[in-house]
């Protein structure tokens, strides 16, 4: 009897631009990636909650309803909270990056971009938001995070983290009371290089504080280098 295989992962592209959406359908198939084509903002949420997809690539500016308010949407509802999200856009000013990820975006990637970059910056994403982890809990004060489950309870109430605060959260508790540096968090948690910078520790870690404020005063920022998740 032959092995069976698992389905490739699917990826919901929404670029209202022909030529954009045609190179990011042929990059990604090609790739091994099973993708569905929108061209609206309107259509995402219906189309994400009848399947939900492994990963979203979100042009910002859309007909309709925008990439910043389709993104909000979706990290504001628990069935697609966790869902990773890529922002594409042609804007490369700091400020419209830093906004997509304050919203909950995982990654912006500016146009023009390689095609060989969107591949990488997926199979980066997809590959850190559902890598297998070590079995077990990780526990700080009444903070509970199952690794396995990727799950996170405060007293006893689920609190819903997007797949890269999960990730950070669970790498500043795996290495509670060292000092990280900006450029250690980026490299591991992100895994490369990525062009928005630093700052995207920030952003990410002030989220993290707003979702579990305990962590105001247990994750420390040492000045001008990182954070220190210290024992509560």
């Amino acid at each position: 009897m032959p092995a069976s295989s698992a389905p490739p992962p699917r990826l919901l592209v929404v670029e209202d631009d022909h030529d954009i959406a045609h190179l990011l359908s042929h990059s990604l198939g090609r790739a091994g990636f099973a993708v569905d084509l929108l061209r609206s903002g309107a259509e995402v949420l219906p189309a994400v909650r009848r399947s939900l997809p492994d990963l979203v690539l979100l042009d910002l500016m859309l007909p309709g309803l925008d990439g910043l308010e389709v993104c909000r949407t979706l990290r504001g509802d628990p069935r697609t909270a966790a869902v990773p999200i890529i922002m594409l856009t042609a804007r490369a000013e700091e400020s419209d990056r830093i906004v997509g990820l304050e919203l909950g975006a995982d990654d912006y990637i500016t146009k023009p971009f390689s095609p060989n970059e969107v591949v990488a910056r997926v199979r980066a994403l997809l590959r850190r938001a559902h890598r297998a982890s070590p079995p077990g809990l990780l526990r700080f004060g009444p903070l509970t995070v199952d690794v396995d489950r990727h799950t996170v309870s405060l007293d006893g109430g689920e609190v819903r983290l997007t797949a890269k605060e999960f990730l950070l959260l669970q790498y500043l508790l795996e290495h509670r009371g060292r000092v990280l540096s900006r450029d250690l968090l980026l490299s591991d948690v992100w895994g490369y290089s990525y062009t928005g910078g630093t700052r995207t520790v920030d952003v990410h870690v002030r989220r993290l504080r707003e979702k579990l404020p305990l962590l105001a005063e247990g994750l420390i920022t040492v000045k001008q280098f990182g954070y220190k998740l210290t024992e509560p």
